[in-house]
């Protein structure tokens, strides 16, 4: 049987394998944007919802979802260290 989940649950951050560069890569909290010049990156940006994280922090299943998402990072991490 698997438990219901809030429809934000695991989406702190937006998956990191798959981006568009440009783009503002939104996560609930957190996210990340790839700035290009021509044919190289130029910059790299993350940001934070405040609001959004003070909502987290007051959900009952924040550190279930916090795990959940650190330990998807961790993965992505993995897999993309070619």
């Amino acid at each position: 049987m698997t438990k219901e989940h809030k429809p934000c649950y695991g989406t702190m951050f937006h998956d990191t394998l798959h981006f568009a560069a440009d783009e503002e890569m939104k996560g609930k909290v957190f996210s990340f944007e790839l700035d290009t010049a021509g044919l190289a990156r130029s910059d790299r940006q993350v940001m934070a919802k405040i609001e959004e994280w003070d909502d987290c922090l007051e959900c009952p299943e924040f550190d279930h979802c916090y795990r959940y998402c650190m330990a998807k990072l961790t993965l992505e991490a993995a897999i993309a260290k070619d």
